[in-house]
């Protein structure tokens, strides 16, 4: 079991790396670059060269089943799902067979909003402590049952 964050503009990468440890699961941060390096022995940084989606690509061609994926980027998401892995946006919310498609539509309908009215921009809400406590306890749901599938049994 690998848990796999898209690291660029992650908000719950120390959450994150706090619940793998205490699960003694690996860590693979993803990024383009700027983010520090960690002293856990379990957490590797991985930077990616610059590029559209390196990150995303690079995820998607290593996680499947058993592993974990942290992503807010829907289109990942939907490739992370359909290769078996269990997905998460960093607010909490669980990306799976029964709700990617939809959010992959939405997603893409609101890009289509956006380019046809130029003052239609800006995203949703800020993130909030609320957020970062539902992803604590949705992260900590999603590793066990990946330990659980993967056979490691090793939960805390």
């Amino acid at each position: 079991m690998i848990l796999y964050v898209d690291a660029d503009a992650c908000p719950v990468r120390a959450e994150a790396e706090r619940v793998a440890t205490r699960h003694g699961a690996a860590v693979r941060m993803v990024s383009n670059g700027g983010i520090r390096p960690s002293r856990n022995p379990l957490v590797e940084i991985v930077i990616v060269p610059e590029g559209p989606d390196a990150a995303d690509l690079w995820i998607a061609d290593r996680a499947g089943a058993g592993d974990v994926v942290v992503t807010q980027d829907i289109p990942l998401a939907a490739r992370c799902v359909a290769g078996g892995a269990r997905v998460l946006k960093p607010n909490g919310e669980r990306l799976d067979h029964a709700n990617v498609g939809q959010a992959l539509a939405t997603r893409d309908l609101m890009t289509d909003l956006r380019a046809a009215d130029p003052f239609r921009q800006g995203g949703g809400r800020a993130f909030s402590k609320a957020d970062r406590a539902r992803f604590l306890d949705a992260l900590e749901r999603e590793m066990r049952a990946a330990a659980r599938h993967s056979g490691t049994g090793h939960t805390p």
